[in-house]
């Protein structure tokens, strides 16, 4: 049965006295992930396991303050979590274009880049007063003595046996030269060419001995060079040893227990004992040459001419004053910034970077910790998604230079020794962008196994009124906004009833709670109030709508000029207001429409204008085709359904979707059969199935204000009106302003549960049921339908049986007109 609401049936109210506050002072605030007791568990489990693959997916729409809640949690959570460790780069001796990666405790990583300067810089001190000591300047003369007397006694006992020979060794620029002699004098060329052949042979025989015997004597000579070289150099590694050895034993001594850092510092002791030579004396810079055009002239140098920038520790991930494990949020998930970059330097026409120009992403940060990570923006940056899948595969933090990712520029560049990562990562994103990964990319589902899905609404009771108010209490003492007195505190409540649009449930979207909230507090500082009321928070609302609604005053304001046709008086058959709502960003209203239906004889059925235009969507047209199975169900079980009929949304120019109006559609279509008229001072909303139920749908709130708001303005009768489901009368929560008028009589509006029910609203006549004999009773609507349907059968089946025999006869009529027997006349003649 068909019911008329009452006023205190259209809006929930909240009594400021049950709250049992006087202001929000009075109240405690609320800590944590507020009204999610199930996005919590599923927190909570998805961090406590350990095994890989666990990571959470937070899943919620927009305003439910899923990023505040799972910022809060975790850091609740992450103080007493135990700090990680540090990480540096340092240079690697073996392959410099590959550093090593150092883990030390938490705090010892700046420590130890302390040590390396300190140690660098005493060994630029030691080094020099080492080589300078007069030790090892006497040592060293010693090795030159030495080798130079070997030497000379070498070249002295040739010399000797070459001059018993006839020949004379001379030193030039070029080696030793052997010169024969006759009467103790060199031989000139000419003096030599003048002698006899047999006396030149035998020069030159003894010459050949002694040529080879000096070979002998040079490959000695070179063999003492080596070994003088030799123990020079084995003097000059011991005196660096002796130099630095005890500074770098107390460095291993000190970080023993570090295997990784101890290899290191001997890497170190033995790089510095080779190169020794750069500790000698202060390191030679060369003058800055011309700065090229538009770089400023007396630029500081580059690393690359500093000798001991290989020996500097970069710390990339410093936990020194860290408190737990970190919790990281990565705004902005670029891949340089969850990765880090790799930094170059122009220097003189190339590109120079070390181990120093490495900096760490958000993924170094937070490991050993928690990284929590906005999936849109993680999805639209390039390789960031990938590369983000590959790390937690691979459990692997891998620095790639982007530029040479991309092919950007192909020089070679540092390739950093891969981190051990550590890290549970939090996604927060919104339910569909969850299915969609789940459905579109097989490794979504096995590195994020944990959903953490934030719920819209909560149970409307006295402890989530409590709720509320400790959300803002929390608000204002955290924002430093004046205090809600109790009025206000019941206007934010029924807000939130407005926002879940459910008289039983309240809304968890705190971030559009929390915005109304500050533009209240805007209104009560203006009006100089020490309190947020009722007041405010109605005039904070009232506020947010008028910057939106432009455009719905603009369609009120054609409607009023009759610019879009809407009856909201007097009586139509076959047409009916009709309501959608149309959505502007964050601003929906309820638009009236005509809706309008035609019929005729024909075999097509019930033909939707919107969809033959392609302006209706697939809901709406399922919608229109389930009219069809209503109207054969309940009147083509004795007839068939010889009927064609056009249904249209009048001065409709855009898309149509949703099956909201078929309710609405049906009863024009019956008015339209039966040709009686429906009043037009009623307007309609609700789907419809086959068997003539009446079913929920969305907005409506906004269609019922929409069409009251139209009506205002065209003159309010006291007979207008609404229809809606049934099922939608809890989800009623109207403008005060709406329900003021419901009061007053001056707006109706009335739930039903089928279709008869609103046909005899719309009509004033009963709509009739089906008798034992299979009639509707006489005066009813449906035995009007009935009636006329079983005429449009019988007409076009009597129309048909004409169309079939019409040929059949016109040939019987030109057989008795001409006799077979009788030839035809001949043709006439014309003067």
């Amino acid at each position: 049965m068909a019911r008329k609401l009452t006023a205190e049936e259209l809006r929930p109210t909240v009594d400021p006295a049950s709250l049992g506050i006087r202001t929000t002072q009075d109240a405690q605030p609320v800590e944590g992930i507020i009204a999610q007791p199930r996005a919590t568990a599923a927190l909570q489990f998805g961090l406590d396991i350990r095994q890989p693959g666990f990571n959470v997916f937070v899943a919620g729409v927009a305003g439910t303050g899923r990023l505040t809640a799972v910022r809060s949690f975790l850091e609740e959570r992450s103080k007493t979590e135990p700090r990680p460790d540090d990480w540096c780069y340092v240079h690697n001796f073996k392959d410099p274009y590959q550093p090593r990666a150092l883990r030390l405790r938490a705090g010892q990583g700046r420590e130890f880049a302390a040590d390396m300067r300190l140690l660098i810089e005493r060994i630029r001190q030691e080094i020099p007063r080492v080589f300078e000591s007069d030790q090892y300047a006497a040592r060293r003369d010693a090795i030159a003595q030495e080798f130079n007397r070997r030497r000379e006694q070498l070249i002295t006992r040739f010399g000797e046996r070459a001059q018993q020979a006839g020949f004379l060794l001379q030193a030039t620029e070029f080696g030793f030269v052997l010169l024969p002699m006759m009467g103790g004098q060199p031989l000139s060329d000419q003096a030599f060419l003048a002698l006899p052949e047999p006396v030149r042979e035998s020069i030159r025989q003894r010459r050949e001995m002694l040529e080879a015997e000096l070979k002998e004597v040079l490959k000695e000579i070179r063999r003492l060079e080596r070994e003088a070289h030799e123990q020079l150099h084995q003097l000059d590694r011991t005196a660096v040893l002796q130099a630095v050895g005890g500074l770098f034993e107390d460095l291993i001594e000190k970080y023993q227990d570090n295997e990784g850092v101890v290899a290191y510092l001997k890497e170190v002791q033995e790089d510095i004992i080779q190169n020794w030579q750069v500790f000698r004396s202060p390191p030679q810079v060369p003058p800055v040459p011309m700065a090229p055009p538009g770089v400023p002239p007396g630029m500081p140098f580059a690393p690359a001419l500093l000798p001991f920038r290989k020996y500097e520790v970069n710390v990339l991930v410093d936990n020194s004053e860290t408190v737990g494990a970190p919790v990281v949020i990565e705004d902005n998930p670029t891949y340089q910034n969850l990765f880090g970059r790799i930094e170059r330097e122009p220097q003189y026409g190339v590109l120079y970077t070390d181990q120093m120009m490495i900096h760490p992403g958000s993924l170094h940060r937070a490991n050993g910790g928690y990284l929590v990570v906005p999936v849109e923006e993680l999805l639209v940056n390039p390789f960031a998604w990938p590369s983000l899948k590959r790390a937690l595969q691979t459990g692997l933090i891998d620095i790639e230079d982007l530029t040479e990712k991309i092919g950007f520029i192909a020089v070679k560049t540092l390739h950093p020794e891969p981190i051990p990562l550590n890290v549970k990562v939090v996604l927060i994103g919104t339910p569909l962008i969850y299915q969609l990964l789940y459905l579109l990319d097989e490794d979504f589902g096995e590195l994020f196994k944990v959903k953490a899905e934030f719920d819209t609404l909560i149970n409307r009771d006295e402890s989530a009124h409590r709720l509320y108010t400790s959300f803002l209490c929390m608000l204002t003492n955290k924002e430093n906004l004046k205090p809600l007195d109790a009025s206000g505190v019941a206007k934010v409540i029924e807000y939130g009833s407005r926002l879940a649009e459910d008289q039983q449930r309240l809304s968890t979207r705190f971030g559009l709670i929390a915005d109304v909230v500050r533009e209240a507090h805007f209104q009560a500082e203006r009006d100089g109030s020490q309190y947020i009321t009722t007041d405010h928070v109605r005039k904070a609302l009232d506020f947010k709508v008028y910057r939106s609604n432009l455009i719905e005053e603009r369609v009120r304001e054609m409607i009023a000029r009759n610019v879009l046709l809407v009856d909201t008086e007097g009586e139509k058959v076959g047409q009916v207001n009709g309501l959608s709502v149309v959505m502007l960003g964050d601003y929906a209203f309820g638009r009236p429409s005509r809706i309008t239906a035609t019929i005729s004889l024909g075999r097509e059925g019930v033909v939707d204008i919107e969809r033959e235009a392609r302006l209706g969507g697939p809901i709406h047209t399922k919608g229109v085709l389930i009219l069809s199975g209503y109207l054969a169900a309940k009147y083509a079980q004795d007839k068939p359904l010889s009927l064609a009929a056009r249904l249209v949304f009048e001065q409709s120019y855009s898309m149509v979707e949703g099956d909201s109006a078929s309710a609405a559609e049906l009863f024009a279509l019956l008015s339209a059969i039966a040709g009686v008229p429906l009043k037009q001072s009623i307007a309609v909303t609700g789907s419809v199935n086959q068997r003539g139920e009446i079913q929920a749908i969305g907005g409506v709130n906004e269609k019922v204000e929409g069409f009251f708001d139209v009506c205002r303005v065209k003159g309010l009768t006291g007979n207008q009106g609404v229809i809606i489901p049934e099922a939608n009368v809890q989800h009623l929560v109207l403008r005060d302003d709406v329900v003021e008028a419901v009061r007053q009589g001056k707006f109706h509006i009335w739930a039903i549960r089928t279709v008869d029910e609103g046909i005899e609203i719309l009509t004033g006549m009963p709509a009739g049921e089906r008798g034992p004999d299979g009639k509707y009773p006489e005066g009813t609507l449906n035995y009007l339908v009935d009636k006329r349907l079983a005429e449009m059968a019988r007409a076009l089946q009597t129309f048909g049986r004409e169309e079939r025999e019409a040929p059949k006869k016109a040939e019987e009529a030109e057989k008795e007109a001409v006799p077979a027997d009788q030839p035809p006349e001949p043709p006439a003649e014309t003067g």
